[in-house]
C-alpha cells in the first residue's frame, strides 16, 4: 500500500518544517526501494497550496506546490508545517481543507507553529500537544482548551501528531515512518540521511 503524505505549504513557511519530513518519506521511499525493488513504495509525497501559485517560504525561498486544495485528491497522512502562522489562522478555507483532511486521513501531523493551524481546526481539543519552545504559551494562550506538553519533542496522539520546532519535525517524521512502514525501514531511512535520530523524546502512542 502506498500512502500519499501531503504537506500543506503557504506563504511564510518555515523550510525545514515541510523540508525535513519531505526529505524523509521520500528518503525512505528510495530506501525502500533498494531493499524490495518488487514492492510497491511505502509513500508517495505531495506539496499542496490553498492554490497552485507560486509562493515564498520564511527567508524567501521559492516553492511551487504540486497541486492546490481542489486538486489534492486523497491524502492518508496530512503534514501541517509551521513558520508565520499569522496570516492563515483566520484563513476560514485553509481552516477548513485541515478539518476536512483530517476527516478522512489516517494520521494528521504538525511541526512548530502548524500546532496553531490544527487547533484552530478544533484537531487538539482535550489533547496534548506541543509546539516551538518559544510558542508554547502562545499555544497555550490562544488555545486553553490544548494541554500544551512544551517539553516533549513530539506526541503521538493516534490520529494526531505533534511536534517541536524546526527539526523536531525530522524526528516526528521518522517516527511516523516507523509507524507506518516498520522500523528497519525508519533506521535505514535515518542512515541513509546521516542523521542521529531522537527516538526517544516522544510518548508512548
Amino acid at each position: 500500500m502506498t500512502r500519499t503524505i501531503g504537506i500543506y505549504v503557504f506563504d511564510d513557511v518555515e523550510v525545514l518544517d515541510f523540508a525535513g519530513p519531505y526529505e524523509v518519506f521520500t528518503c525512505a521511499t528510495r530506501v525502500a526501494a533498494t531493499v524490495t525493488p518488487q514492492a510497491e513504495a511505502p509513500f508517495r509525497v505531495r506539496m499542496i497550496g490553498a492554490t497552485a501559485a507560486m509562493l515564498r517560504a520564511r527567508a524567501g525561498l521559492s516553492v511551487l506546490p504540486e497541486a492546490d486544495f481542489a486538486s489534492a485528491g486523497h491524502i492518508d497522512v496530512l503534514i501541517v508545517p509551521g513558520g508565520v502562522v499569522t496570516a492563515e489562522l483566520p484563513k476560514a478555507e485553509v481552516i477548513a481543507w485541515i478539518a476536512a483532511t483530517a476527516r478522512t486521513s489516517e494520521l494528521t501531523a504538525s511541526v512548530c507553529t502548524g500546532a496553531f493551524l490544527l487547533a484552530q481546526a478544533g484537531l487538539l481539543d482535550g489533547q496534548e500537544a506541543t509546539t516551538h519552545w518559544d510558542d508554547v504559551a502562545g499555544l497555550r494562550d490562544a488555545f486553553p482548551q490544548v494541554r500544551v506538553r512544551g517539553e516533549r519533542r513530539w506526541i503521538d496522539n493516534g490520529a494526531i501528531v505533534t511536534s517541536g520546532g524546526i527539526s523536531a519535525g525530522i524526528d516526528m517524521s521518522l517516527h511516523l515512518v516507523e509507524r507506518l512502514a516498520g522500523r528497519e525501514l525508519a533506521l535505514a531511512t535515518a542512515r541513509q540521511m546521516e542523521y542521529d535520530w531522537n527516538q526517544n523524546a516522544g510518548g508512548a502512542q
